[in-house]
């Protein structure tokens, strides 16, 4: 059959909207699809949600943040849950266009990924299950590692990730050792390396050869890293808290001056510290009282100021004297 020059522009015209449609509806079957598998995990533990299907690209995080409402078209975070000590977990999976047929690809804050069981029947649950099932593994690592954060000075401890199986630990002295821990056997003696002066270090690699074979798995990796170093090791620095409790968040002076109008509290320390523990920052009543004043949302019952803290905004009350007398000079300082 002959067709007119006209008929058969229009079929060409055709085959790419058909094509176009056959696309969209795989698209519309894929978010539906995806939608689904979500739901079975909890719309609560979503955050946000890829817009743009098209690409067939998702991005799923595990945090733990309180649940977020869902806002059409925004997709960000997956939350999995806290693990059995409360720690957070981050789970980044990303799923390919041949999903299901295809597995996603997975990556976490953990020393190593595990080998994902994957079919064609599989669903986001079955991911979400398995990296349950493998930070559960873990558990007794961090336990490990949390352990030495708390106890020992460890060098630039700063939100350490949960995928490093390394510390830096001062011993004085200017030296320092390096743990690298096991983590399939975290309780095994650990790799280390020393750091510092050629005799301190020399002295400590000695007392190490000599002492690592009587690691013991039975007590903790303080005690033994001790024995074998035949040394006491030195916690935390107090640096950054004694800081905080000396000087005045307000005035940044460890004492106020001396002055008669002060009365008792002249050239007093400071005496007022923040109880959030994250802030712990630390006052001088007089200057808290003053700075407060200065704030209009602050209220005062008797003689209690309520207020926040000019650093954390947590709630505060600092008692004042209403017969106390601030010098013209101090009130210059904490302005």
């Amino acid at each position: 059959m002959f067709l007119a020059p006209e008929s058969k522009m229009n079929i060409g015209s055709e085959c790419p909207k058909a094509a176009r449609c056959r696309e969209l509806d795989l698209s519309s079957s894929f978010c539906r699809s995806v939608y689904s598998e979500i739901e079975e995990v909890g719309w609560e533990h979503l955050m946000k949600l890829d817009q743009d299907f098209m690409f067939l690209s998702f991005r799923i995080l595990g945090v733990v943040h309180e649940p977020m409402d869902i806002k059409h078209g925004v997709f960000t975070h997956f939350e999995v849950s806290r693990d059995k000590k409360g720690r957070a977990h981050v789970m980044e999976i990303e799923l390919e266009k041949a999903y299901p047929r295809s597995p996603p690809s997975i990556s976490a804050d953990v020393p190593y990924t595990f080998h994902l069981e994957w079919s064609v029947n599989s669903r986001l649950k079955h991911v979400v299950q398995q990296f349950q099932e493998h930070l559960e593994k873990l558990q007794e690592f961090w336990c490990i590692l949390d352990n030495i954060d708390k106890s020992l000075w460890v060098v630039y401890l700063k939100e350490p990730s949960r995928a490093t199986s390394c510390r830096e630990i001062k011993l004085g002295n200017d030296c320092s050792i390096v743990l690298s821990v096991n983590v399939n056997d975290p309780r095994s003696l650990p790799e280390c390396r020393f750091m510092g002066s050629d005799p301190i270090v020399n002295s400590l690699r000695k007392k190490w050869r000599r002492n690592s074979k009587r690691w013991m798995k039975d007590k903790s990796l303080i005690e033994n890293l001790a024995a074998a170093l035949e040394t006491s090791l030195p916690g935390p620095p107090d640096v950054l808290k004694n800081y905080q409790q000396v000087e005045c968040g307000i005035c940044y002076a460890q004492f106020l001056p001396i002055d008669e109008e002060l009365g008792a509290e002249s050239g007093s320390r400071t005496d007022y510290t923040c109880e959030n523990t994250s802030c712990s920052r630390a006052f001088h009543s007089i200057c808290l009282g003053d700075w407060l004043r200065s704030i209009t949302t602050t209220r005062q019952s008797f003689n209690v100021l309520f207020g926040n803290c000019p650093y954390c905004s947590d709630p505060v009350a600092v008692k004042i004297s209403d017969n106390r007398k601030y010098i013209l000079d101090h009130q210059k300082l904490i302005r």
